[in-house]
């Protein structure tokens, strides 16, 4: 009997070019925290406070919205005050669920 590796299916991440840099790919094998993604990936998405008080990382998610979990309370009362399209989100709060599917984000600042 032959044994195959396997490799389990991730969440794959496409961030869009913004003015904030190039279009970048990212995996996140067990899921995790955005902001961290993000910044390993040297993604186009800018910071600054990193704690849901500036949105200045307000995302428009594009597809994929399911494989994130749902915005704490902070997130969602600063997602309240800025507006924005249905399902947008804050990286730097944003979660990745572990599992198989894509992400993809483009970048509320302007690009």
């Amino acid at each position: 009997m032959e044994l195959r590796h396997y490799d389990p299916p991730v969440p794959k991440i496409e961030f869009l070019a913004s003015v904030a840099g190039s279009a970048k790919e990212a995996e996140a094998p067990g899921g995790g925290v955005l902001l961290e993604i993000c910044d390993d990936a040297l993604a186009p998405i800018p910071f600054s406070c990193r704690s849901a008080s500036c949105a200045t990382c307000h995302i428009e998610v594009l597809e994929g919205g399911e494989l994130l979990e749902p915005p704490e309370d902070a997130e969602q009362d600063l997602l309240d005050v800025v507006g924005g399209p249905p399902g947008s989100r804050l990286a730097c709060q944003a979660i990745v669920k572990p599992g198989p599917g894509l992400i993809r984000i483009r970048s509320l600042d302007g690009g």
